[in-house]
């Protein structure tokens, strides 16, 4: 029987890059702790994968501290070490912050910050104790320009990560951002968004090739993965554009409501 290189945990699992992180993965041979809100997902993806690999689902909500403890207890368990993480859980809103419920908000906060924080801290004692193992943190290319809460949230996530990798990889750990821009998945239609309505058709991505760039760039120890020469202009000139140029269209969208 071939020996498994390790276990990975993926959050968000069950659908766009966390499902593509969890086939590439199995390929590689990764046995799997699959997780998300939905166990019914889940479990067909884990059906689906279950030949290749072992796989176990952990449904979980990681907008509670309920959900995010389940997680950070089974990424602890020395028993059972975890060899990557894949902090890919995600939060969408489309409305504008004085609008949107203050508690929705909070749960933004709580998947795209707190959750990840939380893991991470349970993954890197062991991973450092071993002297190996890799943490590879969602963010956006949002993260290089200011697009309010959800740009905010990447913001601390991807510098976090840039820190992290430098501070940690001396120790045989290494952790990569992951900074997509617009990926054709089921993201924004979940928010009810047309995606003709969010960008033109040349700068949406497939899942595919943007998970195996990522992959190879977190095997290479990058800090920063972000897909294709598009985004990696876009990452350049971004935070060189004034705020108020950034969000003069959403403005001008918002004001010319009825």
């Amino acid at each position: 029987m071939a020996i498994s290189p390790g276990t990975a945990v993926i959050t968000g699992a069950t659908a766009g890059l966390g499902a593509e992180f969890a086939r590439q993965l199995a390929r590689r041979g990764h046995d799997l702790v699959l997780v998300a809100r939905d166990s019914a997902r889940l479990e067909a993806l884990a059906d689906e994968l279950r030949a290749q690999v072992a796989v176990e689902v952990l449904a979980a909500d990681l907008a509670t501290d309920d959900g995010v403890a389940r997680v950070a207890s089974r990424i602890a368990d020395d028993e059972r070490p975890i060899e990557i993480l894949v902090n890919n859980a995600g939060f969408g809103l489309h409305s504008d912050f004085d609008l949107s419920p203050v508690e929705t908000e909070l749960r933004l906060l709580a998947v795209l910050v707190t959750a990840p924080l939380r893991l991470s801290h349970a993954a890197l004692s062991p991973m450092i104790a071993r002297a190996h193992g890799t943490i590879i943190n969602v963010t956006s290319i949002a993260a290089y320009a200011p697009l309010g809460p959800y740009s905010s949230s990447k913001v601390w996530l991807h510098y976090f990560t840039r820190w992290a990798n430098a501070f940690y990889r001396p120790s045989g750990v290494t952790l990569t951002a992951l900074a997509p821009g617009f990926v054709r998945t089921e993201f924004h239609a979940r928010m009810n968004v047309e995606r003709s309505s969010m960008a033109p058709g040349w700068l949406w991505l497939d899942v595919e090739p943007l998970v195996r760039r990522a992959l190879k760039d977190s095997d290479r120890g990058r800090a920063v993965s972000v897909p294709s020469l598009r985004y990696r202009l876009i990452s350049w000139v971004a935070p060189a554009v004034p705020m108020a140029l950034v969000t003069r269209a959403a403005k001008r969208d918002r004001w010319s409501r009825p």
